[in-house]
């Protein structure tokens, strides 16, 4: 039920120039993100369950785990949220895992009361692609240009 809100709200964001509706199609389930410090592998916060959302460019995880392993803040972003919010957070880099797959990215540093969520250039970094009647990630071939 709370997937079904969330994908009607984000579709309910998501408006062209012109006021039209456009359609996103969003894809939802959960999964255990662990991140790792990029200066330190060896710090590394426990599993934190994630709502894979195809709708969120970035991954998004809680600023005091990230903190504890030692990732700090680059830069600070600004999030147009599912319910036409802006919100400015901080961001970082870490190492990310889930399901078997890893990659480095940016990620967010979620506060309290955000989403944790692992987005979509995470799962593009994962070289997978989310199979939304499964509800799992599935191995792609990476194309050369």
């Amino acid at each position: 039920m709370g997937e079904q809100v969330i994908a009607i709200e984000r579709a309910a964001a998501c408006r062209l120039a012109h006021e039209r509706l456009c359609f996103q199609l969003v894809i939802l389930f959960k999964v255990n993100v662990v991140a790792r410090s990029p200066k330190d592998e060896g710090k590394a916060t426990p599993p934190i369950e994630a709502l894979v959302d195809t709708g969120s460019e970035l991954t998004w995880l809680p600023a005091d785990a990230l903190a504890q392993i030692g990732v700090g803040p680059r830069r600070k972003r600004t999030f147009l949220t599912a319910t036409k919010q802006m919100v400015s957070r901080d961001v970082g880099y870490a190492i990310l895992a889930a399901e078997g797959y890893e990659t480095t990215d940016e990620v967010v540093f979620a506060e309290p009361g955000d989403m944790i969520l692992l987005g979509v250039r995470t799962i593009e970094g994962f070289g997978v692609a989310v199979d939304n009647v499964g509800h799992r990630f599935v191995a792609q071939t990476t194309i050369v240009a």
